[in-house]
């Protein structure tokens, strides 16, 4: 797990005016705590703070250097506006290496289930202990020729070595459900339309105009629009 190198910055002033402030001048305010140390208020480069949760995940692990000590931290919290995505603040735990913690991991699902199988996804985020610096961006579940039944519960998943599930392992991540047939389709389709009053035409029904009990008349033959009398005459 590669960590990213940001130069922060001492806050000393606060309350949302000193915050818009600073994110105005391409920095994010922050808090860096933990270790029983006090609470450290700090800014962040926005643009390098965005590039490493694009790069690493949302459990990038960061070498914060402040007055010029390194300290390494893990992100714990990141707040953004809600229309421009854009980050307005950071909380971030002081770790140590071979520091174990305990983090929400995303599931990434791979490979294709089997035919007439439906996935139906329950879990997005498995958590897991692990070393700090040693934390997966993703956990991979595979998928391939899963039927209907053969659900994958958390205690399923392979983890990364060195972490251990603390997620219930009975939890649910994926079910598997059979794909209806189109005999359980109509059915479903007509119970529908009678719980709501609606009859259906049946097929086959005589078309309008002419039915079976009906007499048509022959056409009378017109002829060739002769008179009788000039038939007569030939």
């Amino acid at each position: 797990m590669a960590d990213f190198r940001l130069v922060a910055e001492a806050r000393t002033e606060f309350g949302k005016g000193s915050a818009r402030r600073t994110r105005r001048a391409g920095r994010i305010p922050a808090v860096l705590y933990g270790h029983g140390q006090d609470v450290v208020h700090l800014s962040l480069p926005a643009r390098e703070f965005a590039a490493a949760l694009r790069n690493g995940g949302s459990n990038v692990l960061l070498t914060v250097v402040l007055d010029g000590r390194e300290q390494l931290a893990l992100t714990k919290a990141v707040q953004r506006d809600p229309l421009t995505r854009t980050h307005e603040h950071a909380d971030l735990l002081v770790v140590s290496r071979g520091e174990k913690t305990t983090v929400e991991v995303p599931v990434v699902v791979v490979g294709e289930p089997g035919i007439d199988s439906i996935p139906n996804h329950q879990l997005n985020t498995l958590a897991i202990e692990a070393d700090a610096t040693r934390l997966p961006e993703t956990i991979e579940v595979d998928v391939t020729g899963r039927t209907a039944g053969q659900n994958i519960t958390a205690g399923d998943v392979r983890l990364p070595a060195g972490a251990t599930l603390v997620t219930d392992p009975d939890a649910l991540v994926i079910g598997f459900l059979g794909a209806p047939t189109a005999e359980a389709l109509e059915a479903e389709l007509a119970e529908a339309e009678a719980e709501a009053g609606i009859e259906r035409e049946e097929s086959g029904a005589a078309e309008e105009g002419v039915g079976q009990g009906d007499v048509v008349s022959e056409p009378q033959d017109q002829g060739s629009g002769e008179s009788m009398d000039a038939a007569e005459k030939g």
